[in-house]
């Protein structure tokens, strides 16, 4: 079955979710980048980088997934990734690196997705296979 107008396995995925992790692994490149350069922070910022953009990634690989266990399984893994990322972010705030306004606008977008990934998530499995 696959993606396409009606969906994604059986169920209806208007991209909302991969337009705003894309947008968000944008945001972490550019803080990394902030981060990097302004504030020589090298260590945390690069856990972010990696956990922020493998949000977006994981999200491509289910919409491609070959089976709706493979889109349940790779979706599983963007949201993990979204939580990882919010625990980097939170450490980033409380070390003095992100200030609180920094912080509240990209942390508010990283818990957006994980409260669209895990809606998705859990519609896939109350969704009867088609």
């Amino acid at each position: 079955m696959g993606i396409g107008n009606n969906g994604v396995w059986g169920m209806k995925v208007d991209n909302i979710v991969q337009a705003k992790s894309y947008q968000f692994a944008v945001r972490a490149i550019r803080l990394y980048q902030h981060l990097s350069e302004t504030k020589r922070e090298f260590v945390l910022s690069k856990q972010l980088l990696r956990s922020g953009t493998s949000i977006g990634a994981n999200v491509e690989e289910a919409i491609g997934g070959q089976s709706r266990a493979d889109f349940v399984g790779k979706l599983a893994l963007a949201y993990k990734e979204a939580r990882e990322t919010s625990y980097w972010l939170r450490l980033l705030k409380d070390t003095g690196y992100l200030t609180e306004t920094e912080f509240n606008s990209i942390h508010a977008d990283a818990e957006e997705l994980c409260r669209i990934l895990g809606s998705i998530q859990k519609t896939t499995k109350n969704t009867p296979n088609s």
